[in-house]
């Protein structure tokens, strides 16, 4: 439960809420004692035919009349005078409380009995509307406090998960994180609510009723809760149970998240292959193997109910056992053990017993809300596991100023891997000048995108280090140097929102015509004001998939114009646009690299007409490096790559 309570903790900041509901709650309670206690002058004053005012007349008949005799026996010195001052004192007390009593009851309420029960009623009637609106407004407040903590929670989990490096959403994926940050957050919410509404109210009616009780006879109270400690233990070996069945109900649903994501993100693929059949079988299984925990859970949870009823009738029992003994054989000890001063009525313990009935329905409410808190207690778990982690590329403590780039990148003997088995880089020394266009081949899987990664930190090498203009780029602020980086991938993620807000993406506060000139020279204006209905207000939809693949290629390298970076990484970034529009973005791109360190990934030949120089890699090793006619003359696997990819696209 630690975890649960650091979300308590963003719930109770809100001190103001928190204490009006804590009000509520008590005033709840309250007015639920006082409706219990009406049971006691409907039976000791209605039943016997009188009114109250005949009812106040008799207790202080009876009362003088029991001082007057205690004071003679305490006055007489003999065996019985230390305990008649004990019970003198305690009828004294009695009597003026009835002296105060009576005059408002003899001003204020009917001497006719049909009339008295008719009052009586509407006080129980008017106490339980008072109640009720109490209960709106506690649950109403307690709501907005779980929602109010749960807010926060889900925006620091976010800012959290942002902060996180890339490696961690390559490794993990994406559908655990977005099982979190929904089903476990509602879960979450429902208990924090649960918590903060009935477990605060419930138990506020529960004290209310057993002060009540202990005020009748709090020794009958203390036999009525031995089996207390039972119910505890029950109820805490039941807790465990079911907060380890619902965190793994949980993980089960964060696969069906996965299959859900792969199944929708891969759907051209699935019905390509004609695999619907396999998905759904995968989807069943999975979902089965859900069902099953969740049914754990509910037969779990199908034993609180019972199992607090059972003890609660047998607390109510053993109650009703020794109080009809004490009231029916008029006696004031019960094994030998004092249990009142004077022999219980008959009202007294029926007013007794309805108190204790009175705590029962406060118990099943909060027995009902038992697995809910275990529920939210696992999603917090699972929540605050991702949510403690740290980001492995992180900012230094002591950032130093990073100038706008312009001397060169360098690479000090860098090696790199995802996992020690596999090495991805290994021993990369390179320089590249300001103002040079490199370009990067090989074959796949020898490291190009890994070496271009590192130059916005998206990974920190394993050993060696990057340098930008002489500073090592772990001793800068991560926003300060990807503030100058412009990116554009082979995967072009465009955002649901509209081609103008896609464009600014990563330049929010340019202006419409800077928007313009952008796909202008990007060659994206056209085919974005004569094929798109609303022209730069057209929504893209989700990953851009209203738009074809070459359509987002144009807008991400605009987006990447406007951003006017000092580096520039273009890995494949013309992979996906026809022959036509390549040869324009050719020329935009010339002229676009100039006066900034251009880094392409490649394998097209009009592309690398643009580099100074080429790097060639194989293994995670820099292979070669030198201008296109030097390596073809050198450099076997060059010429190989030339004559098998380049030729073929030129």
């Amino acid at each position: 439960m630690k975890n649960f309570a650091r979300v308590l903790r963003l719930a109770l900041r809100h001190r103001f809420l928190f204490g009006v509901s804590l009000v509520c709650g008590l005033m709840v309670g309250l007015f639920w004692a006082a409706n219990i206690g009406t049971v006691y002058p409907f039976v000791e004053v209605v039943l016997e035919g009188k009114s109250l005012p005949q009812w106040i007349d008799a207790k202080l008949a009876t009362s003088e009349a029991l001082v007057a005799e205690l004071r003679v026996t305490a006055a007489s010195g003999g065996p019985d005078a230390p305990h008649a001052q004990l019970q003198l004192a305690k009828e004294e007390a009695t009597l003026a409380l009835n002296r105060r009593l009576a005059g408002p009851i003899h001003r204020w309420l009917p001497t006719d009995p049909f009339v008295t029960l008719l009052v009586m009623i509407g006080v129980v009637l008017l106490v339980t509307a008072i109640k009720s609106l109490f209960v709106i407004a506690h649950s109403i407040i307690v709501d907005m406090l779980a929602q109010l903590a749960t807010l926060r929670l889900r925006e620091d989990f976010y800012r959290r998960s942002l902060r996180m490096d890339l490696a961690t959403f390559s490794r993990d994926g994406t559908s655990d994180l977005m099982s979190r940050f929904t089903f476990d957050m509602e879960n979450l919410s429902a208990g924090l609510s649960s918590l903060l509404g009935k477990a605060v109210r419930e138990p506020f009616k529960m004290i209310a009723c057993l002060i009540g009780a202990a005020w009748i006879c709090w020794q009958l109270l203390v036999l009525s809760l031995v089996i207390a400690p039972l119910a505890a233990y029950c109820i805490g070996k039941l807790a465990k149970t079911l907060k380890r069945a619902n965190r793994k109900a949980m993980e089960e649903m964060s696969l069906i998240y996965n299959i859900l994501e792969e199944t929708f993100q891969g759907i051209k693929v699935v019905k390509a292959f004609t695999m619907e059949r396999y998905e759904r079988r995968r989807f069943h299984q999975n979902s089965k193997k859900y069902y099953q925990k969740a049914m754990k859970i509910i037969r779990y949870d199908s034993l609180t109910n019972p199992v607090t009823e059972m003890l609660g009738i047998s607390m109510i029992c053993l109650a009703l056992l020794a109080g009809a003994y004490l009231v029916l054989k008029q006696q004031t000890h019960l094994f030998g053990i004092p249990m009142c001063a004077e022999p219980l009525s008959l009202s007294s313990l029926l007013l007794f017993y309805a108190f204790l009935a009175g705590t029962s329905d406060p118990a099943r409410k909060i027995s009902d809300i038992f697995n809910r808190l275990q529920r939210a207690a696992a999603a917090a778990d699972r929540i605050y596991a991702l949510y403690d982690r740290e980001p492995t590329v992180r900012d230094p403590q002591a950032a130093r100023p990073l100038g706008r780039h312009h001397r060169e990148i360098r690479f000090e003997n860098i090696r790199f891997h995802y996992s020690p088995e596999t090495p991805v880089l290994d021993g990369i020394d390179l320089q590249i000048p300001y103002g040079e266009t490199l370009a990067i081949v090989g074959p796949n899987g020898c490291g190009k995108t890994t070496l271009t990664s590192l130059i916005p930190r998206f990974f920190d090498p394993i050993s060696g280090a990057v340098k930008l203009d002489g500073i090592d780029i772990r001793d800068v602020r991560v926003r300060d140097l990807r503030g100058q980086i412009g990116i554009v991938t082979q995967e072009t993620l465009l955002f649901d929102d509209t081609v103008a807000n896609n464009i600014r993406y990563g330049a929010p506060h340019a202006t419409h015509a800077e928007v313009v000139e952008a796909a202008k020279r990007a060659h994206a204006h056209k085919f974005i004001e004569e094929k798109l209905e609303r022209g730069y207000d057209t929504l893209v939809g989700p990953h851009g998939g209203q738009l074809s693949g070459g359509q987002r290629q144009r807008i991400a390298i605009a987006r990447a114009i406007l951003r006017d970076p000092a580096i520039l990484i273009l890995d494949e970034a013309t992979s996906q646009i026809d022959l036509e529009s390549e040869q324009l973005i050719q020329k935009v791109l010339e002229q676009f690299i100039r006066n900034r360190t251009a880094v392409i990934v490649t394998h097209r030949m009009s592309t690398l007409a643009l580099a100074d120089r080429i790097l060639v890699m194989d293994g995670g090793r820099a292979l070669d490096l030198g201008t296109h006619d030097e390596l073809l003359r050198r450099c076997p696997l060059y010429g190989r790559l030339y004559n098998i990819q380049f030729r073929e696209s030129a």
